[in-house]
């Protein structure tokens, strides 16, 4: 029985850990090759060790490091058909208490580091024929979230480069992201650990539940693999549908369903 990745090269950023590691597992098992960049050089090394893959110590927002982490990669593997950029960080603060290095920080790695990775993994995929890359951005993108601007501009952002890059890259290169809603990460892992604050999130949530890094890869298997063979320039949301909901006004509105049924169950 085939695989959907048999004999693809794959390169994912933040691979170690959370949804990249998800990533390259799902990817491993669907017969990809990888090679891992993670600015956390031990937590790379032991997750190429894992997967039979290669490792490289990078931080995305250097845009030298990726273009020779990219290279390096795609010459050992005998070529280049994934990008996944998963590399990612945070900050939690009001805008006017975000200090600019804080801003710059996040815009870095979660714009720039997009546009590196596809500033030097492209121009590979176009002289071998053709690729697939895949972008983390955030159900934050298209909604942005209180204390959390910095992250959101750059999200959005990500949605924007995904969109355009289709355009100029296609037909030869497909190019598209995925938006995760809220899934346990070491990103996200604090507001796990909080008593009962999530309660709104699951509240408001048509699934009924927080995602999982594996719920993320396998929409992101999806997107590089041919199954998603005539889709580019798409954001696909992973939330469990809460982003659905008009905030405030939903609760409002299932409590009235609530009373009109208890009036009827009465009468």
């Amino acid at each position: 029985m085939s695989q959907l990745l048999d004999g693809r090269r794959a390169i994912v950023t933040g691979g170690a850990s959370g949804i990249g590691l998800a990533v390259c597992r799902r990817f491993s098992a669907e017969g990809a090759r990888l090679a891992i960049l993670d600015l956390n050089a031990e937590a790379a090394e032991r997750s190429a060790k894992e997967l039979g893959g290669l490792a490289y110590a990078v931080d995305v927002a250097d845009g030298h490091a990726v273009e020779s982490a990219v290279r390096s990669a795609a010459e050992r593997m005998g070529g280049l058909d994934i990008l996944v950029n998963n590399a990612g960080c945070g900050h939690v603060a009001l805008l006017h208490e975000t200090p600019p290095a804080a801003w710059e920080r996040v815009l870095a790695v979660n714009l720039t580091g997009v546009y590196h990775g596809m500033r030097a993994a492209i121009p590979i995929m176009l002289k071998g024929g053709g690729g697939s890359v895949v972008s983390n951005a955030s159900g934050s993108a298209p909604r942005p979230t209180r204390g959390e601007l910095a992250y959101s501009a750059a999200k959005a952002g990500v949605v924007a480069l995904t969109m355009g890059a289709a355009q100029e890259y296609g037909p030869t290169v497909r190019v598209n992201c995925v938006s995760p809603g809220m899934i346990r990460t070491p990103l996200s892992e604090l507001l796990f650990q909080i008593p009962k604050a999530l309660e709104p999130v699951l509240a408001s949530t048509p699934l009924a539940r927080t995602g999982t890094p594996e719920d993320v890869a396998s929409v992101i298997l999806f997107l590089a693999s041919d199954l998603s063979g005539f889709m580019t320039g798409q954001n696909l949301l992973v939330d469990g549908g809460l982003g659905l909901p008009q905030a405030g006004i939903d609760v409002v509105l299932k409590r009235m369903l609530a009373h009109r049924r208890a009036g009827s169950a009465e009468g």
